[in-house]
């Protein structure tokens, strides 16, 4: 790793069309400006663990989520539809007289 001291107003040149400005010095931070091609992503490494870690933990299935996915979707029937599904006694005819 190299470990640069900069001041305010100076630049670092990445390649031929990456620069890193200092903007400004504040406590215990500091201020930076990239100057970048737009092919080129720049990310805080803090932002990107943690939707990676979110997404991680979303992709993990609970057991059950299968199945509540498909009674939501009416491709299993859930208890209700279940006792609803057996078919009603006929009512017998009225007797001729």
């Amino acid at each position: 790793m190299l470990v640069l001291t900069r001041k305010a107003g100076e630049r670092i040149l990445i390649g031929d069309d990456i620069v890193i400005t200092i903007l400004d010095s504040r406590g215990d931070g500091i201020r930076i400006g990239i100057d970048a091609p737009r092919g080129v992503k720049i990310q805080r490494e803090e932002v990107l663990r943690a939707v990676t870690e979110a997404n991680l933990a979303a992709a993990k299935a609970d057991e059950g989520d299968e199945d509540r996915i498909k009674a939501a979707l009416g491709l299993l029937p859930t208890a209700q539809q279940a006792t609803s599904a057996t078919p009603e006694p006929e009512a017998e005819a009225p007797a001729e007289a």
